[in-house]
């Protein structure tokens, strides 16, 4: 480990940027193009990932309609500046939640990979009924095959 920073890569750092406008804007219209088609998205609540760009599309344009009040903290960078984990707090309904999302990017600047993180257990259970009454009955197209 060293003790320099890690810099991000120039089209990750561009994609993040983006993210970051979006997330505060609250329209997510320009996240398709920011996906490759074969992205892979890990659930907090599911055991198996999802594959896809439609699939990642569709959770996070979800999950940005759940969480109120949803403010990111600090970011961190792999060494190869390719990752980013991003801790996040939000709600959803009456319960408070912090999280991580971990984010994998190409060198195009591409999301590869996203995975999130969520604590405590009454938020993740609360995000969880949420997201499942609005998107359940679509997920089961995204998985691998066993």
């Amino acid at each position: 480990m060293s003790s320099i920073p890690a810099q991000l890569h120039p089209a990750v750092q561009a994609s993040l940027a983006t993210w970051h406008e979006m997330i505060a804007s609250g329209d997510l219209a320009r996240l398709p193009a920011m996906v490759q088609p074969d992205a892979v998205f890990h659930s907090p609540i599911a055991s198996k990932p999802y594959h896809s760009a439609q699939a990642v599309v569709l959770v996070l344009n979800t999950a940005i309609q759940v969480f109120e009040d949803f403010q990111y903290h600090r970011q961190l960078a792999s060494e190869d500046g390719l990752s980013v984990v991003l801790e996040f707090s939000a709600h959803v309904g009456d319960k408070d939640l912090k999280g991580i999302d971990l984010i994998r990017f190409d060198e195009q600047g591409k999301i590869v990979e996203f995975e999130v993180m969520v604590r405590p257990l009454s938020g993740l259970q609360a995000l969880g009924e949420q997201m499942g009454a609005r998107i359940a009955a679509q997920l089961p197209a995204f998985k691998a095959p066993a």
